[in-house]
């Protein structure tokens, strides 16, 4: 098989591979009116560790005047009746049931909390420089800096495809992750395609 045709099969199956994270990040930056739209929630699994900007829906079961639908604030609390503000950041919605329960045992009998998250707003990337689209977009699953880049409307004539890069925040300190878009999407370098965390940022030169 001709280098050629490698390349272009390689290619086609990046595009097929992406489409569906394009049009997911796609639906979420913003509405025909130009505002910011929020994400809806996927089946968040047990796993998901909430965080500011989420939204979450509250319920006390036979209590429905405690019921509450609350966002995260950016100090990662909530504020709820009878309990006031509690940390909900850093919990999965199973362990911030449980904290829920072991609070309420003060004014009610036998509380049985539900915590749903009901929008995922915490988990975003950002793309900024020479693209179509600039912006917030929600980190899907285990999105890799090629696919992010797939949903930002493509690069305009004057990036710098060889210098993108990503700013990572870790451990304190900024870091710079170097990504070379051409080199990557011939199948070199793809070591440099590494999969995106919440809070990175992807600058096209």
């Amino acid at each position: 098989m001709s280098s050629d045709k490698k390349y272009w099969i390689f290619a086609l199956s990046l595009v097929l591979g992406t489409g569906l994270a394009s049009r997911a990040i796609g639906d979420d930056r913003t509405g025909t009116n130009g505002t910011q739209t929020t994400t809806a929630a996927p089946q968040v699994g047990p796993e998901y560790v909430i965080g500011p900007a989420d939204s979450l829906e509250i319920s006390v079961w036979k209590e429905s005047d405690l019921d509450a639908k609350v966002p995260v604030r950016p100090d990662g609390k909530i504020s709820l009746p009878l309990l006031g503000d509690v940390t909900a950041s850093g919990f999965t919605p199973t362990q911030l049931a449980a904290d829920l329960s072991k609070r309420l045992k003060k004014y009610v009998d036998d509380p049985r909390v539900t915590v749903v998250v009901t929008a995922v707003n915490s988990r975003r990337i950002y793309i900024v420089g020479e693209v179509v689209h600039t912006g917030a977009y929600p980190l899907l699953g285990n999105m890799t800096v090629l696919q992010a880049l797939s949903g930002a409307g493509g690069f305009s004539p004057f990036a710098s495809l060889k210098n993108i890069y990503v700013l990572r925040n870790q451990d304190g300190t900024q870091v710079k992750l170097p990504f070379n878009y051409k080199k990557v999407i011939k199948g070199e370098n793809m070591q440099q395609n590494v999969q995106l965390r919440p809070g990175d940022t992807i600058v096209v030169p």
